[in-house]
């Protein structure tokens, strides 16, 4: 079965591109280890099969998206949270926001004086991409110079959004004409030395209304210009894509591997949110999300493959957990970081 899009162009841009390469054969069972979980009755990443070799997580390299800890951030301030980081092993952050709602505001000098004080490097920050009824909202559409003055002050790295390229509709060409604004976002982030990223959800990874063969994600990497805009594989979102839309809308299988993508072009993935999911076929997404480790994302693979087999290895990439709605935040955060601090490249008693 060809993965060639029905689009001349689009097949062209994305041939040239090399993002053809997302294997047509593999399966969540490569990277989820379900059937072993199945078999054995644990899952993989709950204390089990460790091993005893190098750590799987790159030194200086775990973050964490404050969106997790909004809640803490809101009643408790920027300050706790930071302790609270420190003291779990975390060495990067990612902002949702530079306010603390109801616990008081600080500058942002002061903001990121506060992280460096608590040895956390501010890595990036999620900003909405439009708002077409508020020409006065936060977003890089409306305000793109703001935007970036404030990422400048704080010196982020990176400067992206969560929001998906539908401002135009589902459409080729729609997906298109978003390109073409995140491809002015980061000629502009690049100027300022910073790199522009979108973040993924599941439904990027849908087919276009008007060409049911194609895959929407497909059309971002083909026609945003690499040297300018990035991505930040949210992998929890792309395998709930790989149970959704593992198939086209009359059936034909398409199925996707979301590694591939990240192996195919591993510069254009600096940043990631390593996000776990309990895989449970009668939901929406195929996975109900769960604290990093507690669930049947076989991270121990997917980190070694990434920094293992691309030439940019071990220091390039960036790995920030999440959860959207935790039971207990600060929990999940101290969780997650044991969790992913503990794995290993060997097995136990290797």
């Amino acid at each position: 079965m060809s993965r060639t899009p029905k689009d001349p162009e689009l097949s062209r841009r994305l041939s040239r591109r090399n993002v053809l390469g997302v294997a047509a054969g593999a399966t969540a069972a490569t990277l989820l280890g379900a059937a072993t979980a199945q078999a054995s009755g644990s899952r993989p990443g709950r204390g089990h099969d460790h091993g005893k070799g190098r750590a799987v997580l790159p030194p200086g390299r775990l973050g964490i998206q404050l969106y997790s800890l909004r809640d803490k951030v809101s009643t408790l301030g920027f300050a706790p949270v930071f302790a609270e980081l420190e003291k779990y092993g975390y060495d990067e952050i990612e902002f949702a926001g530079y306010t603390q709602g109801s616990a008081g505001a600080l500058t942002l000098a002061q903001l990121k004086r506060l992280a460096e004080d608590h040895g956390l490097n501010p890595i990036g920050s999620h900003v909405g991409y439009y708002d077409d009824h508020n020409p006065g909202a936060y977003t890089f559409a409306q305000n793109l110079t703001k935007v970036l003055d404030e990422a400048e002050a704080l010196d982020l790295k990176h400067i992206g959004t969560a929001s998906g390229p539908f401002r135009y509709g589902s459409t080729v060409d729609g997906w298109k004409r978003a390109a073409e604004d995140f491809n002015t976002y980061g000629a502009a982030a690049r100027e300022r030395g910073m790199k522009f990223y979108q973040h993924n959800h599941a439904e990027e990874f849908s087919f276009a209304t008007d060409r049911p063969g194609v895959r929407l994600y497909d059309v971002l990497l083909a026609e945003t210009d690499p040297d300018l805009v990035y991505l930040e594989m949210d992998i929890y979102w792309a395998f709930a894509a790989q149970f959704r839309f593992g198939k086209k809308a009359d059936g034909t299988p398409a199925p996707f591997d979301p590694v591939d993508y990240v192996l195919q072009q591993p510069d254009r993935y600096p940043l990631f949110h390593v996000k776990d999911g309990i895989r449970d076929d009668t939901a929406r997404d195929g996975y109900r999300m769960s604290d990093v480790g507690d669930g049947d994302i076989d991270y121990k693979t997917f980190l070694s493959r990434v920094t293992e087999r691309t030439h940019r290895g071990r220091t390039y990439h960036h790995w920030q957990t999440e959860h959207d709605n935790p039971v207990e935040s600060f929990a999940f955060a101290r969780r997650s970081s044991e969790h992913l601090h503990s794995l290993r490249s060997g097995r136990c008693g290797d």
